[in-house]
């Protein structure tokens, strides 16, 4: 009879690490039965859940091949997010080297692009068309060389994500909060640039963080004409109670 998936030899493996980084941060409290499921996650998912006398961990398949030591370090993170306390500097340092490599970040993009599914409405809304805009931005800052796979509106009118850029879907979205006759055309036009400006600045490391905005990005962003038009524009909306 085959073994539960959590008793195969590579869970096993992960499992003991969670039980070593466990005792290394000395948890007061009964070391739990470590059960690890890999699941197809659409990126580098990794949660813990605890109970009383077990702990499930579910990770994406994508962290299967990587070297034990980043996933004891992984173990230690996710460890100390769940009982409130610190990672070692070499723990996060092993794992976001791992995570920021070229290989990692192509996988995970390949993933996403499988796996996730992107929703997002067409780039004509009912008052701004963000192709257009995306090509005007394009051909006057950056030499028509950017490129993505469909810029649209998000399903959603958020007042939280303006505006993203999935670089595994190569897609801007836009929020639909923006489609409105009393937004300046101006200020949609930055919140394009901003995201077209991730393209061309990928995410940087610096020490143990992930650095969106670098200070390359934030030099090309204060380019914009109506900059600081734009960011007071922004400022005034989300302070607004109705819009």
């Amino acid at each position: 009879m085959a073994q539960p998936p959590h008793h195969e030899p590579a869970q096993l493996s992960v499992a003991l690490a969670f039980e070593r980084a466990f005792r290394r941060l000395g948890i007061r409290r009964p070391l739990p039965e470590f059960r690890v499921e890999y699941r197809a996650f659409a990126g580098l998912r990794a949660a813990i859940r605890l109970w009383p006398e077990r702990a499930v961990v579910r990770l994406s398949d994508l962290l299967a091949d990587a070297a034990p030591a980043v996933l004891e370090a992984l173990a230690e993170i996710l460890l100390a997010r769940l009982f409130g306390r610190h990672a070692s500097p070499e723990a996060r340092e092993l794992y976001l080297t791992w995570n920021m490599t070229a290989a990692t970040r192509h996988r995970v993009e390949e993933a996403r692009r499988a796996r996730g599914r992107k929703r997002l409405l067409p780039p004509q809304g009912c008052n701004f068309d963000l192709e257009s805009i995306f090509n005007q931005l394009n051909q006057s800052f950056f030499q028509g060389e950017l490129a993505v796979t469909r810029i649209g509106w998000s399903s959603a009118r958020s007042r939280t994500l303006l505006g993203h850029h999935d670089p595994g879907h190569g897609t801007i979205t836009i929020s639909r909060w923006f489609d409105s006759e009393s937004v300046p055309h101006y200020v949609v036009e930055y919140l394009v640039y901003h995201e077209m400006l991730h393209i061309q600045y990928p995410t940087e490391r610096n020490g143990h963080r992930r650095v969106l905005h670098s200070p390359a990005f934030r030099a090309a962003e204060r380019k914009f004409p109506l900059y600081q038009e734009a960011c007071q524009h922004l400022r005034k909306m989300a302070g607004s109670e109705v819009w």
